[in-house]
């Protein structure tokens, strides 16, 4: 009986690119998609795959803590952290929030394959290089890397929260959706491992990012 397997991811191109990789697989099945949070939660109600892909960057609901509300409620499903952030503090965030595997947008079939047949077998699967980042961090006791890389838009935002604008303000002044205000600080928010406004503007602070 082949894998159902289900993606949340909220860009289409990445959905496609894996849909078409799982076709080749012979043991795996689509069992369905979804572009944001709510979407694969109405889809959960009705249909649990074995495993799911799931973004940790969603446009409406944080995936970190969505992956924490899914195992919780439906805990035979073993989820796989789907991202393009390379920071071993979320691969441990997923992990203690129930995740069983940890897999980069780039990864090319042979990974894909390798990882959905080790969440198969009831193990753990991360990213080779992930891996390695982790074990250098248990025995140094230090992380590779604290540098967090925000986009141009990110900081002209970051920088108006600081100074105390709301989403809404932000939104009029730049002229974007407040929807597209609420991605970037969330995106922010998981870059700065932060959870609301102080956290938000105390690390922009601290790592020199705004003045």
């Amino acid at each position: 009986m082949p894998l159902k397997i289900a993606i949340a991811d909220d860009h289409e191109l990445i959905i496609r690119g894996f849909e078409s990789m799982l076709q080749t697989f012979t043991d795996c099945e689509l069992l369905f998609t979804a572009i944001n949070g709510e979407t694969l939660l109405r889809k959960l109600q009705q249909q649990q795959p074995d495993i799911l892909l799931l973004d940790i960057q969603m446009p409406d609901h944080n995936g970190i803590d969505l992956c924490k509300s899914i195992t919780s409620t439906y805990p035979a499903v073993r989820i796989m952290a789907l991202t393009n952030l390379e920071e071993t503090h979320y691969v441990k965030k997923m992990l203690r929030n129930g995740a069983s595997g940890y897999l980069l947008k780039s990864a090319d079939p042979t990974t894909l394959l390798k990882a959905i047949d080790t969440l198969s077998k009831g193990e753990q699967f991360i990213d080779e290089r992930l891996q390695k980042m982790l074990l250098a961090e248990s025995i140094t006791g230090k992380r590779k890397s604290t540098q967090v890389l925000l986009t141009r838009r990110e900081t002209e935002i970051l920088r108006l929260i600081a100074e105390e604008y709301t989403n809404q303000e932000i939104a009029d002044k730049l002229f974007i959706s407040l929807r597209t205000v609420e991605t970037h600080r969330l995106n922010i928010s998981q870059k700065l491992d932060v959870k609301n406004t102080a956290g938000l503007v105390r690390e922009a602070y601290l790592r020199n990012l705004v003045s």
